[in-house]
This record gives C-alpha cells, sequence and structure tokens, in this order.
C-alpha cells in the first residue's frame, strides 16, 4: 500500500489539518517535555524518543517505496542530526529542567532570526525590512535573556541561547545537500539525533532506577508519535504545497500556545517581562517572514 498525499488544491482539509499539526502540536511539545523530565534525563529522554520515531518515520518511508541513505546521505543526516536534534532539541529539554516550558518557547521562537544571520553571512542579500526584522527580534532576544527567570540559570539561559542558533544553523547548512526522500529523510537525521543523545546520556552519567511514572511515559509517547511523526510530516507536506512563509509560520504561534498550556496546566507564572519580550522577538520574526514573502 502507498500513502499519496492530497493535492492542495483538491480541498483546504489537508491544509488546515497541517497548519493546526504544526501550530498546536508543536506548540504543545513544550509543555509535554516539562511533564516528561519529572521521570525522565534530559538526553536519555531525547535519544528514545528520537530512536522510536525514527523507526516509525522508516516504516511510513519504505510503505512510500522511498530507497534507504547513501554513504553522502548518511554523513549528512548525521550532521543535521547533532545540530537540529542534539543541540536544538536537547538542549531545550536541558534547559526545562530550569525555566518554565512558555520562557524556552519564547527563546526558541529566535530561530528565524539566527537563520536570517547565517544566510546574510553565506551571501543572501537582506532587503530592508530583513533588516529591520532582525534588529527588532535580537532586541527582544537580549530583552528575554535579561529577564529574572533566565538569569537566575545560567545554564538555562545559555542553553536556550544555543539551541535556536543551532537549528538555524543546521536548517541553513542543510540547504542544497544531499539528502533522501522526506520521510527516509527524517528518520535517518532522527536516528542519528537519537543515538547521539543516547551516548551523551551515558557519558553524563543520566540513569533510571525505575520505569517512570505514567504521567511521564504518556508525555514521550506524545512527544513520539504526535510531536516527531505526525507534525513533522504535516510540516514536510506544507513545505511541498505552500509558500515558506506560510509554513514557517509556526515560529510565531508555538510560543503563545506554549505560555497558555503552562499556565493552565502547569501553574506556570505568567511573567509580564517574558511576555513583552514575546511580543517582540514575534513582531522581529512576522517582519522578516512578510519581507522574505515579498522578495520571493
Amino acid at each position: 500500500m502507498r500513502i499519496t498525499l492530497p493535492a492542495a488544491t483538491s480541498s483546504y482539509l489537508p491544509l488546515v489539518l497541517s497548519l493546526t499539526a504544526v501550530y498546536l502540536i508543536w506548540g504543545s511539545t513544550y509543555f509535554a517535555i516539562a511533564i516528561g523530565l519529572t521521570g525522565f534525563p534530559p538526553f536519555l529522554m531525547g535519544g528514545l524518543r528520537f530512536v522510536v520515531a525514527a523507526a516509525l518515520m522508516f516504516t511510513l518511508g519504505r510503505v512510500n517505496a522511498q530507497a534507504w541513505p547513501t554513504s553522502l546521505q548518511w554523513r549528512n543526516a548525521l550532521v543535521m542530526g547533532g545540530l537540529l536534534l542534539v543541540l536544538g532539541n536537547g538542549l531545550v529539554n536541558v534547559a526545562e529542567q530550569q525555566v518554565s516550558s512558555g520562557v524556552a518557547a519564547i527563546a526558541v521562537a529566535s530561530m528565524p532570526l539566527w537563520a536570517g544571520v547565517f544566510g546574510w553571512l553565506r551571501g543572501h542579500h537582506l532587503s530592508r525590512g530583513e533588516w529591520l526584522g532582525l534588529c527588532v527580534g535580537f532586541v527582544g532576544v537580549l530583552w528575554l535573556n535579561a529577564g529574572s527567570e533566565l538569569r537566575a540559570s545560567t545554564q538555562g539561559m545559555l542553553a536556550l541561547i544555543v539551541a535556536p542558533i543551532a537549528w538555524a544553523f543546521g536548517s541553513v547548512w542543510s540547504r542544497g545537500r544531499d539528502l533522501p526522500a522526506p520521510f527516509i529523510n527524517a528518520g535517518a537525521q532522527m536516528l542519528c539525533g537519537g543515538v547521539l543523545m543516547l551516548l551523551l546520556a551515558a557519558l553524563l552519567g543520566e540513569r533510571m532506577s525505575e520505569w517512570p511514572a505514567l504521567r511521564p511515559t504518556l508525555a514521550v509517547a506524545y512527544l513520539v508519535v504526535f510531536g516527531s511523526v505526525i507534525a513533522f510530516s504535516a510540516y514536510l507536506w506544507l513545505l511541498q504545497h505552500v509558500r515558506p512563509a506560510l509554513a514557517t509560520s509556526y515560529a510565531y504561534i508555538n510560543p503563545p500556545v506554549a505560555v497558555l498550556l503552562g499556565v493552565l496546566f502547569l501553574g506556570e507564572p505568567l511573567d509580564p517581562h517574558a511576555l513583552g519580550a514575546m511580543v517582540v522577538i514575534l513582531f522581529g520574526v512576522v517582519v522578516i517572514t512578510l519581507a522574505r514573502a515579498r522578495t520571493g
């Protein structure tokens, strides 16, 4: 049986479902990470999540008759898995041990700003609108990192600075690289990143004396199925069927979702300082996204 994704022109339903997935599911992953960390160490949790998700993505890829990666593609997947998953996602896990899920989501929202900087360093000429978005966004980043919650946690602050930088650099580095078909590509990155996380967990001495309780276990299962498989597959569909500006618009929807879930279900404080920084960061991301859309 071959899974065929419907064309965007035939119905608005795939578009609506895909956007809903990346908006709400990826926004909720910060909440799920916070719950998962009550029973799992950060890198061990990430490693288990991505190794299991890789098996599911490989299954989807083979059902769709996608070829296995070549040796060069495996090398590229290893680099991307290290940057996007080990540093980009793993450091968010580390940070959420000390800071709220909402603050983590706000900090990661700066990723498109860093991507703009790396694109500029690779020769992409930025328009005035893109420069304006970068400047405004970085003011928000500075404001957030001057906040009380991050200032009180040096490890959390450093992790949330490096995480979006690594994700942005990995995303820019991947452009033009030899990569396999989408599902196999995602599976290869997840397998490489997951194995690296498990090795790092072993080196750091992360241990579990017993299997965690049901709540954190269900949270990790949610991250595997919904965060890594369903939402990522929806994102791949969006990249193939809509403009990049719309596909990447999750960057300014996820933080408010994460903040709201943290306040409602985890009792996280609604910090006016962090909310102000979020508004500034997201305004910068919106400006740079719209500027890119106008320039094609």
